[in-house]
């Protein structure tokens, strides 16, 4: 079992976070994992990207070759699309439709939007609205995850584990309200494979 990913978005929307869910949730599971430095602005509005590999068997490099990525997880469209070219050809593509414009010339929404749906294998949905609608658009990053969760293959009940070690020292509230975007998610990404 081997999975290659990229996680793309802006400092400041929880990449890191992302990361660390995948990181502890594969190690629970007994998968070896590599991650390469997060490249870019780690300062809100900066770029970021990373590069986030599990594996059963040894894993050499921390680093992804071009068209090889598995899936490509972004928290701003605009973001994920600047790594499709990585991605392998039934790799999947799932990021927010939600922008974070941080950049005068950001092209239009319609033009994003149309290049995501340009690739077979795709998920666009508004993880701000569904992470509101469980309780905090702070957790939309929880709410990609959950979409992404299909293609990762780590079973669901891992991620739960990570979300409490990852978040336990916050509360129980702020664990529950991560559970329920992560379920939230990953109810919505099922809808998007059901009617493919």
């Amino acid at each position: 079992m081997k999975t290659d990913i990229i996680l793309g978005g802006v400092g400041g929307q929880g990449i890191l976070s992302i990361s660390a869910i995948i990181g502890t949730a594969a190690v629970e599971k007994g998968l070896n994992v590599k991650q390469a430095e997060v490249h870019g602005m780690s300062q809100r509005g900066g770029d970021v990207m990373s590069n986030l590999r599990l594996s059963s068997e040894v894993i050499y490099s921390d680093l992804i070759p071009k068209g090889q990525v598995d899936i490509i997880i972004g928290v701003e469209p605009m973001e994920a699309l600047r790594h499709k070219a990585m991605l392998n050809h039934e790799g999947w593509l799932v990021t927010n439709s939600i922008p974070f414009i941080n950049i005068p010339n950001y092209p239009e929404l319609e033009d994003i939007y149309a290049e995501v749906r340009k690739i077979k294998n795709h998920i666009l949905i508004d993880a701000d609205a569904i992470a509101k609608q469980v309780g905090s658009v702070r957790a939309s990053n929880v709410v990609m995850l959950g979409a992404a969760a299909p293609f990762l293959n780590i079973p669901e009940d891992a991620f739960f584990i990570a979300i409490q070690r990852i978040f336990g020292s916050k509360g129980d509230d702020v664990v529950q309200l991560n559970i329920n975007a992560f379920k939230a998610g990953f109810a919505e990404a099922q809808k998007v494979i059901e009617s493919k």
